[in-house]
């Protein structure tokens, strides 16, 4: 008990022994950013530009629409306003152009060579293969009749007599008496990155 009561108060010295950090309060956020895609291939035409200083966001995106509108727009965040986006559209609608599809190929299908009918098992017989009308025929397969045995004729034997023994004699084994000693001194270590302790 001594010994755990020791670890306790090692670690609480510990603890206690660590300096404290102070936290360093981060600077406002400051940063800028734009891109802008235009693929031709796939018709993807876009672009973004955004600002921060501080808590205040300003910035602007646009994207051309499929229907051929591009779509603007502009934004800007801040502590006492909140999301403020202004959306505006320039350009007129217009109809894509129709692609022009190959004609699909119709498929033929063909109908079953040949039909196959077949016939209920021939009656009383052991097993018949199925009658069709096919080239071939499986040959017929008679099954021997089955056997049958007696059962042996069951056998009784005596159960064994009971035997009965004496009780063994009582036997009583010596208490073992055992004394612990306890240790002179508790010796305990503590190392951390910061201190060291030897006890």
């Amino acid at each position: 008990m001594a010994a755990k009561l020791m670890i306790v108060f090692g670690l609480v010295a510990a603890a206690a022994a660590v300096p404290l950090v102070p936290v360093e309060p981060e600077a406002p956020a400051h940063y800028e950013y734009s891109y802008s895609v235009q693929d031709s291939h796939s018709g993807d035409v876009k672009q973004q530009q955004e600002s921060r200083q501080g808590d205040a966001v300003h910035g602007s995106y646009s994207l051309l629409q499929p229907d051929g509108v591009q779509r603007i727009v502009e934004y800007s965040a801040d502590e006492h306003s909140g999301f403020v986006a202004n959306v505006r559209y320039e350009g007129h609608p217009q109809q894509p152009a129709k692609i022009a599809l190959a004609p699909v190929a119709k498929v033929a299908y063909a109908t079953p060579v040949a039909k196959i009918a077949y016939a209920a098992p021939v009656a009383k017989i052991a097993y018949a293969a199925p009658v069709a009308k096919v080239a071939y025929s499986a040959p017929v397969h008679y099954a021997a009749a089955p056997q049958y045995y007696a059962a042996p004729a069951p056998q009784y034997y005596a159960a064994p007599a009971p035997q009965y023994y004496a009780a063994p004699a009582k036997l009583v084994a010596p208490v073992a008496k055992l004394a612990y000693a306890q240790p002179a001194a508790a010796h305990f270590t503590f190392s951390s990155p910061a201190v060291s302790y030897h006890h």
